[in-house]
């Protein structure tokens, strides 16, 4: 209070310096100089009270403005705290996610299908909150699996949620053989009908999903720099990461699971349906083609071909390569590919007719199909490597065929 009084005293001493200057026919001037400075000395008083109590400074006029982004930033420094290392993925996972549901991100299916064909997220500001109605209006949208096809995530666009963990274990369905998911079926089934229950999925999600924190931690201690999409997994390494989780499942039979997009799907709304592996192969595929329509109806621009310059950019999107680097593969391709001229046909007019070149979906599809196998087919050509057999284009088709069950 003390400090205050000089406040006011002071200012009372310099409105008098003032107003001894000014006519006595300026009285109402003279009174607003008083008023003002009254105003002023109050926020002065109140910031000097408030800086001694250790309260932040106040800025007049954004009160609100401040409020909220204080908020925002303890939010965000909750969830993400500094000393937490992310992964590519997480990052990505957070990047992408445009809903929040009960204090948690997720995923739109029109997040997921950017977030595997594009480079950064569309623009937004923050995350859309969701209601118990909302979430409660996308799941009873959700269709059954026995209505999936080809188009199901960008038929839901954004009516439906993803969870970070059936993020991860999408992108293994994108990146890894049938084969090892074909295996885990077999590990949870019991009776021989190949058939999981909602909480026998959980728990092969949760697999892969420490599958890909391993193999990610293992990239960054090594520094490893490759295709980042397209690898595959050992079955062997699957038996050993289902025998150290499979004691998950009573943790998720009694826990409190939040049903997603995803869940409902394949498990129908109430959780009781069982899922095969022949309907989940299907939802597999179905995935796989999605995407992969995706990024090749981007670069055909309506047309029913990309060229040979196109395709090696798809391949080269999921790479770390450097720019420099990337730009002199696309050189060096350019070369080695022949002029448009000689493949150039002659009409019985005589008119030049320019053949069709390109890559058609029908053969852009089963490469990338057969990339999500290059282990199983490694070892189908290591056999001729033994053999000291040379390894021609027909035996090459039997290796692909074999390993994978792909025509070339």
């Amino acid at each position: 209070m003390a400090a205050s009084r000089r406040i006011f005293t002071q200012l009372r001493n310099s409105t008098t310096l003032l107003t001894k200057n000014v006519p006595t026919s300026g009285t109402r001037r003279g009174t607003a100089v008083l008023y003002a400075a009254g105003a002023v000395g109050a926020i002065t008083g109140l910031v000097y009270a408030r800086r001694r109590r250790g309260e932040a400074a106040i800025q007049v006029g954004l009160p609100v403005v401040m409020a909220k982004e204080e908020e925002e930033k303890r939010k965000f420094w909750q969830r993400a705290p500094p000393q937490h290392k992310m992964s590519d993925r997480e990052r990505r996972f957070r990047e992408f996610s445009s809903v929040e549901y009960k204090g948690q991100m997720y995923m739109t299916p029109r997040d997921f299908l950017e977030s595997v064909t594009e480079e950064r997220p569309r623009p937004r500001i923050g995350r859309r909150p969701l209601m118990d109605d909302d979430v409660s209006h996308m799941l009873k949208k959700t269709p059954s699996r026995h209505k999936g096809s080809t188009k199901f995530f960008r038929s839901m666009h954004e009516e439906g949620i993803i969870s970070f963990t059936e993020y991860l274990f999408l992108l293994c369905i994108l990146t890894k053989p049938h084969a090892g998911f074909n295996i885990a079926f077999n590990m949870f089934d019991t009776d021989g009908n190949q058939r999981v229950d909602k909480n026998e999925f959980m728990v092969l999600q949760e697999i892969f999903r420490k599958k890909n924190d391993k193999r990610k931690a293992k990239e960054e201690a090594e520094g490893v720099s490759a295709v980042q999409k397209y690898t595959s997994s050992s079955p062997i390494q699957l038996e050993r990461s289902w025998g150290r989780s499979v004691g998950n499942s009573k943790l998720l039979a009694d826990g409190n699971v939040q049903d997603t997009t995803l869940l409902v799907h394949l498990f129908g709304v109430k959780g009781k349906d069982d899922l095969n592996f022949q309907d989940f192969y299907k939802f597999m595929d179905n995935l796989q083609t999605e995407i992969l329509e995706l990024e090749f109806l981007e670069f055909a621009r309506g047309m029913p071909t990309i060229s040979e310059i196109e395709f090696a950019q798809i391949l080269l999107r999921y790479t770390h390569l450097p720019d420099a680097a990337h730009d002199a593969i696309i050189e060096r391709l350019k070369d080695r590919i022949p002029e448009e001229k000689s493949d150039a046909g002659t009409t019985a007019e005589g008119k030049h007719e320019k053949k069709q070149r390109g890559i058609t979906f029908d053969q852009f599809k089963p490469f990338f199909q057969f990339l999500n196998n290059l282990d199983d087919f490694a070892i189908a050509m290591q056999m001729y490597t033994f053999a000291n057999q040379p390894v021609e284009q027909a035996e090459f088709k039997r290796a692909v065929k074999v390993s994978t069950g792909i025509d070339l």
